[in-house]
């Protein structure tokens, strides 16, 4: 059991190392928080769910799929492109409009949620690499991996989010995590279709 402890936490960390990158420019954009992590927690927990499904069936995911997944997060990274070039020339919105704004806000939350937890399965063409085989290999160790990558999905957002709030990194983040975001998704799923 030590074993497969130490075996779920370097294979999570490994398989999801770009995920901390994914993460800061994510709560460092003009993303919720919350949704920023309920997004996270639904991508991974729906990698592995793929992963243990296929691990039960002895089947593995087509290469050729996974790499078409790489054009959501290319597609969300020209959008919020467009949507940035088209904000530059605007004003400021009056402060009575801030009771619009938030429930504009809260509106999005959802669709947020959706689109980080898409964004990290399109990530996630690793990570159905490795867990697959893995899984297939033990299944009897799954419970064990699905505790720790529960955990460890934790720690990775804990960790973004502390990078993002540090004074230095805050600072950068703040002044520039909007104009980064639409980058570093666009960077990814070109990552993926390679």
């Amino acid at each position: 059991m030590l074993a497969d402890l130490g075996t779920a936490i370097v294979v999570f960390v490994v398989t999801n190392v770009d995920d901390i990158l994914l993460l800061v420019a994510l709560f460092g954009g003009a993303l919720a928080a919350r949704a920023v992590v309920a997004g996270q927690f639904i991508g991974i927990a729906v990698l592995t769910a793929v992963s243990v499904g296929a691990a039960y069936a002895a089947t593995t995911v087509p290469a050729r799929w996974i790499d078409w997944l790489g054009l959501l997060p290319i597609g969300l990274g020209v959008w919020m492109l467009v949507q940035l070039w088209r904000k530059r020339g605007r004003a400021h919105a009056d402060p009575d409009d801030d009771l619009a704004a938030e429930n504009k806000f809260e509106a999005k939350l959802h669709s947020q949620v959706l689109g980080v937890a898409a964004i990290t399965i399109a990530n996630g063409g690793d990570n159905l690499s490795v867990y697959i085989p893995l899984f297939a290999n033990d299944v009897s160790a799954i419970t064990l991996y699905i505790g720790v990558f529960t955990v460890l999905t934790a720690l990775w957002c804990w960790l973004g989010h502390a990078l993002v709030k540090n004074p230095v990194g805050g600072a950068v983040m703040e002044r520039w995590g909007h104009i980064l975001l639409p980058f570093v998704l666009i960077a990814i799923g070109v990552q993926i279709r390679l």
